[in-house]
């Protein structure tokens, strides 16, 4: 009997985190899409004011749900999904030092000498955790 009031609360937070986490994922890629490619975007705008942001956000909640139905193991997935970004990581590092460090861009006001080397030895590090893991 107490077993089963554990499983059912068990249950019960699993679906509710899951309930918090989907909007809130769907929310996030529609938001990046919509300012990526410049679209009319917010949750404050109704539908026929921003039809691609809500279509973002609908295909990214069917794609979540869809998940369950073809019996993906959510930890598997949010692994691979940490392991992906770990590997961009440092791409994307290598973008901002770039950034950071053009007088132009950054309108004469570039990153100090300090934080420039505190990047770049942080994307080295990555870089070297990311070969590591194929290699290991």
């Amino acid at each position: 009997m107490a077993g089963d009031a554990a499983y059912l609360l068990y249950s019960v937070g699993i679906i509710g985190t899951g309930l918090l986490a989907i909007p809130t994922l769907a929310g996030s890629a529609a938001y990046a899409f919509a300012e990526t490619f410049d679209w009319a975007y917010g949750l404050d705008r109704k539908f026929r004011q921003a039809t691609s942001f809500y279509a973002v956000f609908a295909l990214a909640i069917l794609a979540g749900a869809s998940m369950d139905f073809m019996n993906i193991d959510p930890i598997k997935a949010l692994f691979w999904t940490a392991v992906i970004n770990g590997v961009l990581a440092p791409f994307l590092l290598v973008g901002v030092l770039l950034v950071a460090s053009d007088r132009k861009l950054m309108q004469d006001q570039p990153s100090s000498r300090i934080s420039r080397v505190c990047v770049a030895i942080a994307t080295m590090l990555m870089f070297a955790a990311a070969i590591g893991l194929f290699v290991f």
